[in-house]
């Protein structure tokens, strides 16, 4: 495989070591290449200029400049019209940092102690344009949500708890996209949602493509936060 068809990857994080041993996991892959490494936020955006990878594995909190602002600033570059996407990389199952990355524009988190081949399977999810959630930290995004105090940082919906606003993008999907967006923020997977719906795959394909479209929403992980700002799920 050549070199302009791997996956250009930049790892952001303020521990060498760990820099190191996500490196050595990553080029042990024939489609995958760690194009450069930085130690904090500004660096990160630095090299996400200069190299144009396709995604950035981004450390939370690091001196300087912080994941979550370089997230933001990083996510509105394109390469040749694609995206630079995030994974957030954290030791915190979620936190109110985590939460603000999704809403700047990260494309998903996971643990910084996840297995190997559940980052190298993340990695590529991400560069296929899907997004990616350590399966304890949705337990966790679910709990935060279902606080009556919640709101994501900077959204529409910094409101009273009292208050109720819902997009007029919801009242686009029909009954049955409405319930597939239920499980998805529930977590479930397009496997299990067929399963439990009883329908294809296909079908709950087709759905959820219309439902990103729908929303307006780049990915599952947005559409998670879409379902519960709009009270589809309680």
């Amino acid at each position: 495989m050549s070199d302009d068809s791997r996956i250009r990857i930049v790892i952001a994080d303020d521990q060498e070591l760990v820099r190191a041993g996500f490196t050595m996991v990553i080029n042990s892959q024939p489609d995958m290449q760690v194009v450069g490494q930085a130690s904090n936020g500004d660096e990160a955006i630095r090299l996400a200029e200069q190299l144009t990878p396709d995604i950035v594995l981004m450390d939370v909190r690091m001196p300087g400049m912080d994941g979550i602002t370089a997230t933001e600033h990083i996510t509105r570059m394109a390469t040749g019209g694609r995206p630079i996407r995030v994974i957030i990389l954290t030791t915190f199952d979620l936190d109110e940092y985590v939460m603000a990355a999704i809403h700047a524009g990260a494309s998903g988190f996971l643990l910084k102690d996840t297995e190997p081949e559940t980052l190298l399977r993340s990695i590529r999810t991400v560069y296929q344009g899907n997004a990616i959630i350590a399966p304890t930290a949705t337990k966790r995004l679910i709990e935060k949500m279902l606080e009556p105090d919640f709101h994501l940082p900077g959204s529409e919906a910094e409101q009273t708890a009292q208050e109720v606003y819902t997009d007029p993008e919801l009242e686009t999907l029909t009954d049955r996209e409405r319930e597939v967006l239920v499980e998805i923020a529930h977590g479930l997977s397009n496997q299990e949602i067929a399963d439990k719906l009883f329908i294809s795959l296909p079908t709950v394909k087709t759905h959820v493509a219309h439902i990103l479209q729908k929303i307006n929403a780049r990915d599952r992980v947005q559409a998670v936060v879409f379902a519960y700002e709009n009270h589809l799920v309680q």
